[in-house]
């Protein structure tokens, strides 16, 4: 096989699976915009004859989706801070003072990574009742994110550091910086990409979460989007037009965000690939 006709073949692949990806995203776009009867119809139409444009502002006004987006706005920005100002002290020890006991911090960072959200929900919820936190719901759901998410922030920060020579900081050390001199004006600026990186993947996760949100916040006023789009779900639900509309709403900005930065995202997980 010759190499153009490989290129086409992988470029086809490629486009195919892109499609199987894309079209559940493509569905509720327009599913958003059909009528009740439009999205029961047998064929199913895979373009709205009249478009409903007006379920938008119905869902946007009659489920107060500004309050809920605020909410999911607070929590992420928090975890994502904490997280920033934690895990990257962290993730600079762990590439560059390599012992032992390093290693065995990094294995166990790795195991906190694998333990899903459902099974470490219940010990939190325990413990934050037991101290009193759960009376700032907002609160301990950040604490939570900010617990479950910070190994996987370590880890590609980590990557990071270690791809900035050591000798630039042995550089700056000689010029008469100390430690956290040579750090803040040498690796940090140069490790900034990976980082901004690392926070947006963090931010987008937050923005979604739902296990911890729906466990620990029952205040709706309190609640984000993730647990306001649950509100529809029902034994006798049948507003899927609706439904739709609310995760478009819900889930555009931060597939706006994705595109924008995808150019840098895919730069900064593979800035520690190579050495």
């Amino acid at each position: 096989m010759s190499d153009q006709l490989r290129n086409r073949v992988m470029l086809a692949v490629a486009l195919l699976l892109a499609a199987i990806y894309l079209f559940p995203l493509y569905w509720m776009y327009i599913t958003a915009l059909k009528t009740g009867s439009a999205m029961f119809a047998t064929p199913p139409k895979f373009l709205p004859s009249e478009p409903q444009w007006s379920i938008y502002s119905y869902v946007w006004e009659s489920r107060n989706m500004g309050r809920y987006l605020w909410n999911s706005l607070v929590i992420a920005v928090g975890a994502v801070s904490i997280i920033s100002v934690l895990g990257v002290g962290c993730a600079y020890v762990l590439a560059r003072y390599r012992n032992v006991w390093v290693d065995i911090g990094l294995f166990l960072i790795l195991m906190l990574q694998v333990l899903p959200a459902s099974l470490m929900v219940t010990p939190i919820f325990v413990g934050f009742s037991q101290i009193g936190l759960l009376e700032t719901p907002r609160l301990a759901v950040i604490l939570a994110i900010a617990a479950k998410s910070m190994p996987f922030f370590v880890v590609l920060v980590r990557a990071t550091f270690m791809s900035v020579p050591m000798e630039l900081e042995e550089a700056a050390l000689v010029d008469g910086n100390s430690r956290f001199g040579a750090f803040f004006n040498i690796v940090l600026p140069l490790a900034r990409n990976g980082i901004l990186v690392s926070a947006v993947l963090i931010f987008m996760q937050a923005f979604g979460e739902f296990v911890y949100s729906k466990s620990m916040i029952q205040a709706v006023e309190l609640q984000p989007a993730s647990v306001g789009l649950n509100s529809f779900m029902g034994p006798n639900t049948n507003e899927w037009n609706n439904i739709m509309a609310y995760a478009t709403i819900y889930v555009t900005p931060i597939l706006a965000a994705f595109i924008l930065l995808q150019r840098r995202i895919v730069s900064g997980l593979t800035s520690g690939a190579l050495k």
